[in-house]
């Protein structure tokens, strides 16, 4: 697990990114990064490693996306209740819950960047949101009314340890949101379907300009 020193992780971010309108909320503003390849690597100069996995925190991921648009389309979801953003990246989903009336929000994610990105994202759009950077799927999880997990199915080990994370969360009567864009390691079956979008987005980022993006709730 990556673990490093960053002089000034919001000094960076601001003078990499720009704040931008989500595609698909636009009524949400993040500090995220036109091009993916050189983001990318930069973050690598500025940690000092190579190969190190996507700056998933300066990019708005077409499954957050997706459940980002339906807590705020679906509010009485969250709202009154603590919701925890698990693998928030930028900070959209938990963004999007407070903004739909959440009690309290804690985004979680091991990214050395995202949690001053959540911080510099959640100031934007006015509103507070908790951060921790530990590796939940060590622990129990956390008893939370919500858990939203979006784009946590890109590699089949991840996946298998997060839906079974998850599903352990579901079986202490937490209720489990997902949102993803149907990626090849995503379950074919045992989820509820919500919702369905077409999300805008890049090239850069995906195979498709727009990217079918699905809601799913754990039964």
């Amino acid at each position: 697990m990556l673990r490093m020193a960053i002089a000034d992780p919001s000094a960076f971010i601001l003078t990499n990114t720009r704040l931008q309108a989500v595609p698909h909320t636009p009524e949400i503003q993040l500090w995220l990064a036109d091009e993916i390849t050189p983001i990318w690597r930069m973050t690598e100069e500025e940690l000092g490693e190579l190969g190190l996995p996507p700056p998933f925190w300066a990019f708005a991921w077409s499954g957050g996306q997706g459940l980002a648009r339906w807590v705020l389309d679906t509010p009485a979801e969250v709202a009154g209740r603590s919701v925890l953003d698990f693998a928030t990246g930028s900070g959209l989903v938990g963004i999007a819950a407070m903004k739909a009336g959440a009690a309290r929000v804690l985004c979680a994610d091991i990214d050395p960047f995202s949690g001053a990105a959540v911080a510099l994202n959640a100031r934007a759009n006015g509103v507070e949101v908790a951060f921790t950077d530990m590796d939940l799927l060590d622990a129990d999880p956390p008893p939370v009314d919500v858990i939203c997990a979006g784009d946590v199915c890109y590699e089949k080990p991840m996946t298998d340890r997060v839906l079974q994370w998850l599903g352990r969360a579901r079986r202490q009567g937490t209720r489990v949101l997902i949102g993803d864009p149907h990626r090849t390691y995503f379950p074919k079956s045992g989820l509820d379907l919500l919702a369905e979008y077409q999300v805008p987005t890049t090239r850069e980022l995906e195979d498709f300009a727009i990217k079918r993006s699905s809601v799913w709730a754990m039964p």
